[in-house]
C-alpha cells in the first residue's frame, strides 16, 4: 500500500472530525519518496519531477491539516500543537531532503529542482510562521486551563512554538507582515545564490616543478598532469600547499585564490543580505539583526556576545603576539629574514609547519601516512560504538545518490535509533564544506516512532587507484567533530520534533567534545597505522605532537574572534547612512585588534564564507560552545575515555534533550557542578 504523506489520524485529532474530510493527496506508487515509516528514500532513482511531486504533495497535504486546526472550536494539546508539530515535520524533511539533492545530484536538472522545490517550502513557513488565525488557536490553547496543567518538557513545547511565531513576525500589522514575507523569500533567495556562486567557482591552481617544491609526493601525484600540476582551490587542499609549498609566491597565489573564490558576484550579494537583514531586524522592532536573532540562543543579546568575545581577546592577545615573534624567528633562522620585518597572513601556517617539523619532530604529511580514511572510520565507528552504547550497522541494501555514499543504521541493542549517510570526498557541483545535514527528526507518529536520519558531507581528499585518501590529524578532528553531530541527531528520542534542536550557540559543544579523543594515544593507536606498513602510531610522534599542540594557539583564537568580531560587525554595527564596506571592515577589524595586518589587498574571503551567508551571528557560537565541551571533557577524564557508563550518560542527558530541558541544567546535572571555562582557557594554553 502507498504510503500517505500524512496519516488519517492526523486528521482524526482536528475538531471538526465529524465532518466529511478531504482526503489527504497520495504519491505516486513508483515516486521514491513513497516508503513506509523508517524505510530509507530510493535516493539513486530520484529526480526532479519526482522531488517537485514529492513537495507538492506535501505541501498541499500540510495546508488541508493547517486549515483543520484554525477551523477548531476547541483547541487542545493534540488537535493544535501536536497536529502542527507533525506539519512542521514533513515539511521540514521535504525541505531537506530536496535540499540535499541541490547539494549533492550529480545531475543539474535534480540540482535545480532541489533548491527551487526547498524554497517552496521555505517560503510556506514563512507564511505559515505568520499566520495570525493559526497563531490565535494556539493562543486560545495557552489561555485555557489545560496549559496550566502542563508540565516540564510540554510545557516548554508549547511556549517555544508560541515564542518561535512571535519571532517570526505574526504580531505585525498588515502592511509590515507583507514586508516581512517578502524580506524572507528575498533573503532565501540570496543566500541561494551565494551558496551556487561559491561552490561554482571552480578555480584551479597550476604549477611547475619549480612551484610544487615542498609540497608532498603523494599530493602532487594525485594532481600530476603532462604540463606540471593543476591544483583545484578548496578545503582539502589548502593545508597542503599553504603547510608545504617553499615560494612565497605560489602561498600567495592560494590564499588570494582561496579567497576569491565567487567574489565576483558574492559581494553585491552579501551587500543586499546585510541591507535586507538589517531591514528585518528594523522591522520586528529591534535594533539590528543580531539583537532580532539573537533573542533564542543562550547568549540572548549582542551585548553578551561582545563582552564573551573581547574578553577572549583580551585573554589571548599577549599569546598571539609572543606566537607570531616565534614565527619571526623560525623565519630568520630558516631563510634569513629580518625579524623587524612584519610576517604576512599567507605565511602563518607555512612557518607553523616549519617550527613543528624542525623544533618538535611533527611533520603533518608524515602523520597523514598513519591515517588513511578507512582506518579512520573503522577507529571512529568502534569508539562511538563502544562509548555510547550503540551499534552500527552498514545498509547494503539502501539506494544513494552517488556511487561514493555509504548508508549506516544505528541500533541500541534491537532497537533501530536512526540511519546516517555518509558522502565524504569532492566532487563538481557538490557542496565544497563539511557539515553534519539532518534528513528527519526524531518524532512520535500514530504509526509508531519515525527515527531521525543525517547524513555527513565532507569534502577530504579522494582516494585514487594508487592511494587512499590520507587525513591529517585535524582533518581527522574534523572527521569526529562532523560525526558527533551524527550521533548527536542519531541520539534524540523525544517526543516532539520541535523539540529536537537546541540552543543554536551550544550546538557545537556537543561535537567539539569529541575531539579530544583523536588527542588520546591508546584511542589513536587502536586505528592509526601506516598505510603501507600498517606500523601503528609512534607514540614518540604523538608525544611530540602534544607537546606542539599550543603552537600558535593563541594566534589561531585571535584569528577566530577576528572572524566573530566580523560576523558581529556586519549584522550589529550596520547603519544604512554609512553604506558598508565589507573590504575596509577586515581591516578596520585588524587595526582594532593591533596583532598583525592579516588582510590581504584585493581578496575578499566574506564572499565564500558560508556563515555569514546562512548561519549569520553564529560564529561566536564556536567559542561559546567550546568553553561547554571542554568543561564537559572533564567528567570523561576523570571517569575514562571509553566508559561506557558515562558515554551513555552522556548520550541520554546532552545528546537526546534537544529543547526537552534547558541547556545549563542538563549540563549541571552531567558535570555534578556549574559549568565554568577553566577547562576552556587550559585547553589554548592560557591558563
Amino acid at each position: 500500500m502507498k504510503k500517505l504523506v500524512y496519516s488519517f489520524s492526523l486528521i482524526l485529532l482536528m475538531s471538526c472530525s465529524d465532518k466529511e474530510e478531504k482526503p489527504q493527496k497520495e504519491l505516486s506508487a513508483d515516486n521514491p519518496f513513497n516508503v513506509e515509516l523508517n524505510q530509507p528514500f530510493d535516493f539513486a532513482n530520484v529526480t526532479g519531477a519526482a522531488i517537485e511531486e514529492y513537495v507538492d504533495v506535501t505541501i498541499d497535504n500540510s495546508v488541508q491539516v493547517i486549515e483543520e486546526i484554525k477551523k477548531g472550536s476547541t483547541p487542545t494539546l493534540a488537535n493544535t500543537f501536536e497536529a502542527y508539530d507533525g506539519v512542521s515535520n514533513e515539511l521540514s524533511k521535504a525541505y531537506s531532503n530536496a535540499f540535499l539533492m541541490y547539494w549533492t545530484s550529480t545531475d543539474s536538472i535534480t540540482r535545480a529542482k532541489g533548491l527551487a522545490s526547498s524554497q517552496k517550502i521555505d517560503s510556506l513557513m514563512t507564511v505559515l510562521g505568520a499566520d495570525k488565525a493559526l497563531f490565535a488557536q494556539f493562543k486560545k490553547f495557552k489561555d485555557s486551563d489545560a496549559y496550566t496543567q502542563l508540565e516540564n518538557r510540554k510545557k516548554r513545547f508549547v511556549d517555544g512554538v508560541i515564542e518561535n511565531f512571535e519571532q517570526s513576525g505574526v504580531n505585525l500589522d498588515e502592511a509590515k507582515l507583507e514586508r516581512y514575507k517578502a524580506l524572507r523569500s528575498e533573503i532565501t533567495d540570496l543566500t541561494s545564490q551565494y551558496s551556487t556562486n561559491m561552490n561554482t567557482a571552480d578555480l584551479v591552481l597550476k604549477l611547475d616543478e619549480k612551484g610544487a617544491k615542498g609540497l608532498p609526493e603523494s599530493f602532487k601525484a594525485t594532481y600530476k598532469t603532462e604540463a606540471g600540476y593543476e591544483i583545484p582551490v578548496m578545503s582539502s587542499t589548502r593545508g597542503p600547499v599553504m603547510d608545504n609549498a617553499v615560494e612565497e609566491s605560489i602561498r600567495k597565489e592560494f590564499d588570494k585564490l582561496y579567497a576569491n573564490r565567487g567574489a565576483d558576484k558574492n559581494l553585491d550579494v552579501l551587500e543586499q543580505l546585510v541591507k535586507k537583514r538589517y531591514e528585518l531586524g528594523q522591522l520586528m522592532g529591534y535594533n539590528s539583526f543580531a539583537e532580532y536573532n539573537l533573542v533564542n540562543k543562550m547568549a540572548k543579546n549582542p551585548e553578551t556576545v561582545w563582552e564573551f568575545v573581547n574578553g577572549l581577546v583580551a585573554e589571548s592577545k599577549e599569546k598571539a603576539i609572543n606566537d607570531i615573534e616565534v614565527l619571526k624567528a623560525q623565519r630568520a633562522k630558516a631563510f634569513g629574514i629580518d625579524e623587524s620585518l612584519p610576517i604576512n597572513s599567507w605565511d602563518l601556517s607555512f612557518y607553523k609547519n616549519e617550527i613543528l617539523k624542525n623544533n618538535y619532530k611533527v611533520d603533518n604529511e608524515k602523520i597523514r601516512e598513519y591515517l588513511p580514511m578507512d582506518a579512520c572510520l573503522g577507529g571512529l565507528f568502534d569508539i562511538y560504538q563502544e562509548l555510547l552504547g550503540l551499534e552500527f550497522k552498514k545498509d547494503e541494501t539502501a539506494t544513494v545518490w552517488h556511487e561514493d555514499v555509504e548508508a549506516y543504521e544505528v541500533y541500541e541493542g534491537d532497537k533501530l535509533k536512526g540511519r546516517f549517510y555518509l558522502d565524504l570526498y569532492p566532487r563538481p557541483n557538490k557542496e565544497s564544506w563539511f557539515y553534519c545535514v539532518p534528513l528527519s527528526s526524531g518524532k512520535q507518529t500514530a504509526e509508531g516512532y519515525e527515527v531521525p536520519v543525517a547524513m555527513l558531507l565532507g569534502n577530504f581528499t579522494k582516494p585514487t587507484e594508487t592511494m587512499p585518501s590520507l587525513l591529517s590529524h585535524n582533518e581527522l578532528n574534523t572527521l569526529f567533530h562532523e560525526f558527533g553531530h551524527i550521533m548527536d541527531s542519531m541520539s534524540y528520542e523525544g517526543e516532539y520534533s520541535l523539540q529536537e534542536g537546541t540552543k543554536s550557540d551550544f550546538v557545537e559543544a556537543m561535537s567539539q567534545i569529541f575531539e579530544n579523543w583523536t588527542w588520546d594515544y591508546d584511542i589513536l593507536s587502536s586505528f592509526a597505522k601506516h598505510y603501507k606498513t600498517g606500523e601503528v602510531f609512534p607514540k614518540e610522534l604523538f608525544d611530540n605532537m602534544v607537546n606542539a599542540k599550543n603552537v600558535s594557539s593563541g594566534l589561531s583564537a585571535q584569528g577566530s574572534l577576528r572572524r566573530c568580531i566580523y560576523d558581529m560587525n556586519l549584522y550589529d554595527k550596520y547603519d544604512p547612512n554609512q553604506p558598508l564596506d565589507t573590504d575596509q571592515l577586515w581591516k578596520d577589524i585588524d587595526a582594532e585588534m593591533n596583532v598583525m595586518d592579516w588582510y590581504v589587498e584585493g581578496t575578499h574571503p566574506q564572499a565564500s564564507w558560508i556563515h555569514i551567508n546562512t548561519h549569520p551571528t553564529y560564529y561566536y557560537g564556536y567559542l561559546w560552545s567550546e568553553v561547554y565541551a571542554q568543561d564537559m571533557f572533564t567528567v570523561f577524564e576523570e571517569n575514562g575515555l571509553r566508559d561506557q557508563e558515562t558515554g551513555v550518560k552522556y548520550r541520554k542527558l546532552i545528546l537526546s534533550n534537544g529543547s526537552q530541558r534547558p541547556v545549563n541544567e542538563v549540563v549541571e546535572e552531567f558535570l555534578g557542578r556549574p559549568s565554568n571555562n577553566k577547562a576552556y582557557i587550559k585547553s589554548l594554553g592560557l591558563e
